[in-house]
């Protein structure tokens, strides 16, 4: 049996008032070709545990930016601040999956943010204000290498490369 990855889904524009989800079918065709079934998953907080009970993982797809008050900091003025609505759901998502340790989580981008900020983590909101000209090579579609450490990680397992290129487009 393929196992069910649960992707969750963008607004259209950002807001739930376009009243249209939409997701990038890159995610969808990578499940696929991993022999997965994706399933996009509504925000509807009604349904988290439902979705977790059905789900075998998860991918918590890229996006804008986080709203950070809930994790005790102002939302960078430079930011384009998630819908509400999406925000809440995915950390409601979150939290429901720990219950389920068995179940691998996949964070994309703002998915990954959003997971580190729920661990307790701090989202360097605004790189030029910190790094100044460096944030130039994330940007744009920018390319930058990456290294890739940690020989007895299992994150490593398989990986037969120190470092490659990635494509880069954020300002986080």
């Amino acid at each position: 049996m393929r196992p069910l990855i649960g992707i969750t889904v963008d607004n259209k524009d950002n807001s739930i008032e376009s009243g249209r989800y939409e997701s990038s079918i890159t995610y969808s065709r990578a499940v696929t070709a991993a022999g997965g079934t994706p399933i996009l998953l509504p925000h509807q907080i009604d349904q988290v545990q439902r979705y977790v009970e059905l789900c075998d993982g998860f991918i918590f797809t890229g996006g804008v930016d986080p709203r950070t008050e809930d994790f005790g900091e102002p939302t960078h003025s430079q930011a384009t601040p998630m819908d509400e609505t999406r925000q809440a759901f995915e950390l409601a998502l979150l939290a429901a999956t720990h219950q389920y340790a068995e179940k691998p989580v996949l964070g994309v981008c703002l998915g990954m943010q959003l997971m580190a900020l729920s661990a307790g983590g701090r989202l360097d909101q605004h790189m030029p204000d910190t790094i100044g000209d460096q944030a130039a090579g994330h940007v744009n579609d920018s390319r930058h290498t990456i290294e890739i450490n940690g020989e007895d990680s299992v994150l490593n397992a398989g990986i037969s490369i120190d470092s490659c290129q990635v494509v880069s487009r954020h300002h986080q």
